[in-house]
């Protein structure tokens, strides 16, 4: 390893920052300065192994350093550097990765305005020509913020101790002012509730606390069931959970429907140790907002679903990956994690039940490719968000090399109604194939958009007719940009995973995105084709280029009509069938679904 380090130095306030995080350092090698320490122990490292073992720690430095000063200079990079004994080269690399991120200087205060499909329908560029014309406000367009049933939406991150954040949404250019310039005197954000429109309804599963307990108060949790299923679990063993949760027929909510059973029983039994739990809270998929209602408005229910799936799989430590766009999810997680262990529901003895069990978060930096659990777990460890070749799967050699069960928070929440309900009444929620409620995401064209839950099997249209769809329906887009559009007239689609695979299309993570007739679909399809140029990670060829030809496609094909719009949609599927082929990861091998279904679906060119 080659640690050429160079003659930067940080500012006071940036050393502050690593050292709250790290503690002081030690020696001159860790960057101590002669006042601290006699300089000639910069003769030779101390205790090199131990300072590479904190590797994982890059990227909350990264945070720490950023969240203070507003930016990463290359004197704060190179003292971070040092004290984890990381080569300067990959942590800029890392540190460049990450959209949140900046190594250039920028103002300490940034608004961070979304473009995505929401928002772009719902005004998103005029509202960022208003607010860029303001003095004193550095606007960053931003892919989707998770708020799209209040599009648009902007967040405001102030850079200081503490860093400070406001959201406005839906956001006016007064609004949006405001919150960049006084993040402090800005409204403040309607309860998670008000993105459910089901609130209160007796008949929700997933979303029954929601809007009902204070999610702030353990015990108001605990009084309306919390951790009931918890001690069901310690009642069953490990392999009565896993059992339980087998037989419910639960498949992973995040898109790939991989049974849930079968990747717990699978990491559970590898004789390698330690395993580890990973909660992917990345939810960064276009129109996907279901896992932040669910972790602002419940949190306890996924500290305690995370000890339940550590306890099945044999895992002691579990992180929770959380988008860095969800400031307040942060501050209940933090806040719950706090409490549960503080009263014993975390921490060497969990109910006094003889398991250890922790959880630690991890924020995430803007980066959507990290929802894959590989690029995941090579983010938590402090390198780059790049995907890796399967096999080996995560349930044999995943986090740290270890045996890994990654789920995401739907996913997880699923598991306490399978255990106080049993398995046999959960599976009886839906259809054969698709057992359970489903949240699903519905924005756009709708007079009531929000998070809603529905037993698997109910179609798009009762789906629909309950958020209230516009006049003037021209397509719904399901499952993300990375899913597929239908056409008005296919509203009897089943939303189970099954049926939309049937009907040509895909239920993705649950997303439900409707555009009316004032919206331009070239245009539409621009977007997303700029969404995946910007998000992929470069790994591969396929995707790397793959989608910067298919965003140049779609620009000529807006220019052209004709001979040439064919050559060129001719070529977009020649594009599309390589990255959907050949690429590392899902990124490249659904970015030319939506494209795809507009083109076959609803004549976009035509």
């Amino acid at each position: 390893m080659d640690l050429r380090f160079g003659d930067s130095k940080p500012t006071d306030d940036e050393r502050a920052a690593v050292d709250a995080l790290l503690g002081p350092p030690e020696s001159s090698w860790e960057g101590a300065t002669r006042d601290e320490m006699n300089a000639a122990d910069l003769r030779w490292a101390r205790g090199g192994r131990a300072a590479r073992d904190r590797r994982d720690l890059l990227l909350p430095g990264l945070h720490a350093v950023n969240d203070r000063v507003g930016w990463i200079s290359d004197g704060a990079l190179d003292y971070l550097c040092r004290r984890l004994t990381v080569p300067p080269a990959e942590a800029y690399g890392v540190a460049t990765f990450y959209a949140m991120f900046s190594v250039r200087p920028r103002p300490a205060t940034v608004l961070h305005v979304c473009t995505d499909l929401a928002c772009a329908t719902a005004g998103a560029e005029a509202l960022c020509a208003e607010v860029t014309a303001e003095p004193g406000v550095t606007v960053q367009r931003s892919p989707c913020l998770g708020l799209c049933e209040r599009a648009p939406a902007a967040l405001a991150v102030r850079a200081g101790d503490p860093v400070r954040t406001a959201v406005a949404a839906p956001a006016t250019a007064r609004a949006a002012v405001l919150a960049a310039t006084a993040p402090d005197s800005a409204p403040e954000e309607p309860p998670a509730a008000a993105a459910v429109p089901q609130a209160g309804d007796a008949e929700l599963v997933l979303l029954r606390r929601v809007g009902v307990v204070d999610p702030a108060s353990l015990d108001d949790y605990r009084a309306h069931g919390g951790y009931t299923a918890l001690r069901r679990a310690f009642a069953l063993g490990p392999a009565g959970v896993i059992r339980e949760v087998t037989d419910s027929g639960l498949v992973g909510r995040g898109g790939a429907a991989f049974p849930t059973g079968r990747k717990w029983q699978a990491t559970a039994a590898q004789p390698d140790h330690p395993h580890y739990l990973v909660c992917n809270a990345d939810e960064s998929e276009p129109g996907t907002f279901k896992d932040r209602v669910l972790m602002e408005g419940d949190p306890y229910a996924l500290i305690e679903a995370m000890t339940i799936a550590g306890y099945a799989t044999g895992a002691h430590r579990g992180y929770l990956y959380l988008r860095g766009e969800y400031p307040r999810a942060l501050a209940r997680l933090t806040h719950a994690i706090d409490r549960a262990r503080a009263r014993g529901l975390l921490g060497d003895d969990v109910l006094g039940q003889g398991y250890a069990f922790d959880i630690e978060i991890r924020r995430g930096a803007g980066a959507y490719i990290c929802g894959e659990e590989t690029a995941l777990f090579n983010s938590i460890e402090g390198y780059r968000g790049e995907p890796r070749a399967k096999p080996p799967f995560p349930v044999e050699r995943g986090l740290f090399g270890k045996p890994t069960a990654e789920n995401n928070v739907e996913t997880l929440v699923n598991v306490l109604p399978i255990l106080t309900m049993g398995a046999e009444a959960y599976a009886a929620i839906g259809t054969g194939r698709s057992t359970g409620p489903k949240l699903f995401c519905v924005s756009g064209a709708v007079a009531r958009p929000g998070v809603y839950e529905l037993p698997f099997g109910a179609t798009l249209g009762e789906l629909l007719g309950l958020a209230g769809v516009r006049d003037g329906l021209r397509a719904v887009l399901l499952g993300g940009a990375a899913g597929g559009f239908v056409r008005p007239d296919e509203l009897d689609i089943p939303l189970t995973f099954e049926g939309t695979r049937e009907a040509g299309t895909t239920l993705g993570s649950g997303v439900v995105l409707a555009f009316d007739d004032t919206v331009p679909l070239p245009r539409l399809l621009l977007r997303i084709a700029e969404f995946f140029r910007d998000e992929s990670c470069g790994q591969c060829v396929p995707c790397r280029v793959g989608t910067v030809r298919q965003e140049e496609a779609l620009h000529r094909i807006a220019e052209r009509t004709g001979a040439g719009a064919a050559d060129d949609i001719a070529l977009l599927r020649e594009v599309g069938r390589a990255m959907r082929d050949a690429s590392i990861c899902g990124l490249g091998q659904t970015a030319w679904n939506a494209v795809e279904s507009a083109i076959d679906r609803l004549g976009a060119y035509e």
